[in-house]
């Protein structure tokens, strides 16, 4: 591999190091003389600030991988917040409770089946062998009877577990429970309606992103722009886990993202499912002539964004102990932002979730180094604004035909030379011609 090779294919570790060399050298110093931009706490609070829009961008990767978009995470988040503050610090019956428990239920219920079923029929493939894999088929006990009992058998030990939890108002791993399913209820169904409907993904997520917000709304209640919860007084002290720092190294929030980054990454990189995104995104009408169940696909990769947007809502109410109708506004776009200053093409079929870690760091260390020097916040948009277009510019590849568009020094003699030279189409017909 030669060295001009190498350096295309770690590009993007270089822009992270850059960004991190410019951070040093141009940091303020504090009054000790320390370089503030190195400190551990400013690189901790970094991590915790990124997270959130971290986890979004990790469920926001394969969706774009397939060739998809997902504009409703930031919608998503919001009544997720929403949801979560009023379990916490609202006790009884609520709109957060009517929303919420019941959608565990069915997420349960429908998780049973789907995943047993799975099972059976992923054994019955091994025992058929490989030839007859494709037409494996499965009675009615283990195909029907089996699967429905398990998600029933889910379904009550979800309620069983979470109705106690109503009156005296919810704990940690309630909220931890109800609110990602409500985010994997709604990204569940922005897949369905985009693969059953064939709708284009911009279009339906669109709506959902305008659905959701005014959920998010009702449910908060027409006087409550904002839930505020203080751990310790209106909810569980036990709340303040989800803020606080893990052996004192690492801040919880980042320990979710980074669990995310890694569990996720995993399953793409040695799964079939993983390979099944790839494949869609490359060429989704090959991919299903291949046997591949590409429907399927789409709806799990939606449900999964949902899923990490939801988690990623409690831990912006353990952050800024508050729930919001509106917290996730604009979040969307940061996000598909750092997935794509990691790499991934927005048509789908290329990317990787290294990449879209890189670029949420590359976005986190730019708004810090911004902030540290006090740059006018109107003023940061245009700078993170030129950089992601410079950045997906130099990612693909496309930099040097805007400067031969542009006709900028240096690159009108290449077109020129390009213009003279002959194609591989014409040197065949004159070769074609001289055998004649």
């Amino acid at each position: 591999m030669t060295a001009l090779k190498l350096l295309s294919r770690t590009k993007l570790y270089w822009g992270l190091i850059a960004i991190f060399l410019i951070g040093v050298l141009g940091s303020p110093v504090s009054s000790k003389g320390n370089n503030i931009f190195l400190s551990y706490g400013n690189l901790l609070d970094v991590l915790r600030q990124v997270s959130t829009t971290g986890l979004i961008a990790t469920g926001m990767t394969a969706v774009i991988i397939t060739g998809g978009i997902d504009l409703s995470v930031g919608s998503l988040m919001a009544i997720c917040s929403v949801v979560c503050a009023m379990l916490l610090t609202v006790p009884g019956v609520t709109p957060g409770v009517v929303l919420g428990v019941p959608t565990v239920a069915l997420v349960a219920l429908c998780l049973g089946f789907i995943v047993t079923r799975f099972v059976f029929l992923n054994l019955e493939k091994s025992r058929a062998g490989a030839d007859a894999s494709r037409d494996a088929r499965l009675d009615r006990a283990r195909g029907l009877v089996t699967p429905a009992i398990v998600g029933v058998v889910l379904c009550c030990l979800s309620l069983w577990y979470l109705l106690p939890q109503v009156e005296p108002k919810f704990g940690v791993l309630g909220v931890l429970l109800v609110a990602p399913c409500v985010g994997l209820l709604f990204g569940a169904l922005n897949g369905f309606i985009i693969v059953a409907g064939r709708l284009q993904p911009f279009i339906v997520t669109l709506a959902m992103m305008v659905t959701a917000l005014g959920i998010a709304r009702l449910t908060a209640g027409q006087n409550n722009a904002v839930l505020p919860v203080y751990t310790g007084s209106n909810a569980t002290e036990d709340f303040e886990l989800l803020r606080s720092m893990v052996f004192g190294v690492v801040p919880m929030p980042g320990l979710f993202f980074l669990g995310a980054i890694l569990i996720y990454g995993a399953v793409l990189r040695f799964t079939p499912f993983g390979r099944y995104v790839y494949a869609i995104g490359g060429n989704e009408e090959a991919a299903r002539l291949s046997g591949i169940a590409a429907g399927r696909v789409k709806i799990v990769t939606y449900a999964v964004s949902g899923l990490l947007a939801g988690i990623a809502a409690v831990l912006y109410v353990a952050q800024y102990r508050q729930g919001k109708p509106d917290a996730g506004a604009g979040l969307e776009l940061d996000a598909i932002a750092a997935v794509v200053i990691g790499g991934t093409s927005l048509m789908g079929g290329r990317g990787s979730l290294t990449g879209t870690f890189c670029g949420v760091l590359i976005f986190g260390l730019l708004s810090n180094i911004l902030q540290l020097h006090n740059i006018n916040s109107n003023l940061q948009l245009v700078l993170k604004g030129m950089i992601i277009i410079g950045t997906v510019l130099v990612q693909e590849r496309n930099a040097g035909d805007l400067l031969a568009y542009l006709r900028l020094p240096g690159t009108a003699h290449k077109e020129t030379a390009a213009a003279k030279r002959p194609s591989q189409e014409t040197r065949s017909l004159n070769l074609g011609g001289n055998k004649k």
